[in-house]
């Protein structure tokens, strides 16, 4: 009977265990949801990914299933062989339910990039041995801020941050049952048909890690199994790109569009090696300044899982693409994980061991009371103290350096609220900036692109091509326009003018005073551009 009792009280402990393991998973979804999808519609597509991404998505949502343009993705007509289409097919799907708009061209990637989090915090329970720092290291993820701004735009990369969180938690997972080798090859396909040779880097830290935490899963039948079935439908969508397209394909979608970006820089995308380091440097604030300690902790702790993971991860990840010619931006956002379990890992060291951190709280303090500080005074600036007043990047400001300063007086007194307090803040600094037009900031670098898309929609022929003065083609215009709108010389306007007819142009004023064009007949003007067209005899 008393052991009767005994096994009653271990199930009922295990179950509270099981429900606290749920509302920690779904909180922290929940938190995640709220950052990625608020506002998520309300600002225009960007240029470059989200244009291209956008209507590429389009051209595969309403194509007839007999073009095949789902297995064979097009842009404006032509063979798109930059990345593999599953984003692509996700945006396409939510456009036959939702409509072809900003918010269901964002809301795959915003709904993956929101499952990353509790992924994460699943990832902290495989190497923690207490849940706090796993509730730290994911509450760190979400309010780095490139993650939840790149996360929300219709990009390939917040897929990819779910996906390789998925195959880590796998890896992990298999040390304790083999079979879950299954779900690591099934998340390495999911990486390789989101962002093609990119599985190949994420996939060999995988391998690394396991080399040197858990060698013997190097021999388990079901990781091999899962890696050959989950590479399985990557190499049929490779090999039909090239039964479809032969040389076209090798040289465009493997060598230029992959392989190439190593030793050339593509589209003038290029800087020094240490690029990513001052991406990390610029926005990954407040956290940032417990990340010296924390890797000083992990190298100290390389016996443990967390540490061994953290390390491989970061520095292999960062060594990999430093040596890359092509730099983006966007590029560096797998390595936030991996510091997120190690600033994790340290505020816990904090919280519970005071005494051994002392010499680091100090430099801590300062180093909030200073971010603090200049957030104010960015504050009082933009205020319309000495410029004109942004009263919502000023709300912002105000609530990122009060976060910054009453977390200095809280570390100050070793009051282990500072770690709430800092988290909590941030991603309430965070909500606030994600519901203002400011977390697109690159729509600010030229005109306004939806009124003289309509312009240009609403006086041109379907598929006719029009050519602009602007300095360069905008995949955005072209999207909102469904029309292409080609960024050419003054003198290839004048080419086409004489040659084309009919013949379309977007000019700016000085370009129109400039060329002098003959029979022009002005269409409609808006933002600053002119359309025109030749005035037939």
């Amino acid at each position: 009977m008393k052991d009767r009792i005994v096994d009653d009280d271990k199930l009922s402990q295990g179950q509270r265990s099981a429900q606290v393991e749920i509302s920690w998973v779904i909180g922290l979804l929940v938190a995640a949801l709220v950052l990625f999808v608020t506002n998520l519609g309300t600002l225009p597509l960007r240029d470059w990914d989200e244009g291209t991404v956008a209507q590429v998505a389009k051209e595969i949502a309403f194509s007839d299933w007999s073009d095949r343009r789902w297995l064979f993705p097009t842009l404006y007509g032509e063979p798109y062989l930059n990345k593999p289409p599953l984003m692509h097919w996700l945006i396409a799907l939510t456009y036959h339910f939702g409509g072809v708009n900003e918010w269901t061209t964002r809301l795959p990637g915003a709904i993956l990039s929101a499952i990353s989090v509790p992924l994460l915090y699943s990832v902290g329970r495989e190497v923690f041995l207490s849940r706090t720092p796993c509730i730290y290291s994911a509450l760190v993820y979400l309010t780095f801020l490139p993650v939840v701004r790149h996360g929300r735009l219709a990009m390939l990369d917040g897929a990819v941050l779910c996906f390789f969180m998925l195959l880590i938690w796998s890896v992990l997972r298999a040390r304790r049952d083999l079979r879950y080798g299954l779900v690591t090859g099934i998340a390495l396909g999911l990486i390789c048909l989101t962002k093609g040779m990119m599985g190949l880097i994420l996939g060999a830290i995988a391998l690394l890690f396991i080399a040197w935490d858990t060698p013997r899963l190097l021999a388990s039948l079901y990781l091999w199994l899962g890696l050959g079935l989950g590479c399985l439908p990557v190499a049929g969508w490779y090999a039909a790109q090239w039964y479809h397209y032969r040389e076209l394909f090798w040289e465009v979608g493997v060598l230029g569009q992959s392989f190439s970006r190593i030793w050339t820089p593509v589209e003038q995308h290029h800087g020094p090696p240490w690029y990513y380091l001052l991406e990390i440097l610029k926005y990954g604030w407040p956290c940032l300044l417990f990340i010296p300690q924390g890797i000083q902790l992990a190298w100290s702790n390389c016996n443990l899982g967390w540490a061994k993971l953290a390390l491989v991860w970061s520095s292999v990840y960062l060594v990999a693409i430093s040596m890359m010619a092509t730099k983006l931006p966007w590029y560096v956002l797998p390595i936030y994980p991996a510091l997120s379990l190690i600033v994790g890992a340290q505020l816990y060291e904090t919280e519970t061991h005071w005494s051994s951190n002392y010499r680091y709280l100090k430099t801590w303090t300062i180093g909030l009371t200073i971010l603090g500080l200049g957030s104010a005074v960015a504050g009082v600036y933009f205020s319309g103290f000495w410029s004109q007043a942004d009263l919502g990047l000023v709300l912002i400001l105000v609530a990122f350096s009060l976060t910054l300063l009453v977390g200095a007086i809280l570390l100050a007194q070793r009051d282990r609220q500072f770690i709430v307090i800092l988290l909590w803040g941030t991603y309430v600094s965070l909500f606030l900036f994600i519901k203002s037009p400011h977390w697109i900031w690159e729509l600010n670098e030229a005109f306004p692109v939806k009124p003289v898309a309509t312009m240009v929609k609403a006086f041109t022929p379907e598929g006719e091509t029009i050519y602009t003065s602007f300095e360069y083609s905008r995949p955005s215009l072209n999207f909102y326009s469904d029309r292409q709108v080609m960024a050419v010389s003054l003198d290839e306007i004048r080419q086409h003018w004489q040659e084309r007819e009919p013949v379309y142009l977007l000019l700016e004023p000085k370009a129109i005073a400039t060329l002098k064009l003959p029979h022009a007949q002005r269409l409609d003007t808006t933002g600053g551009w002119t359309l025109l067209t030749r005035q037939l005899p």
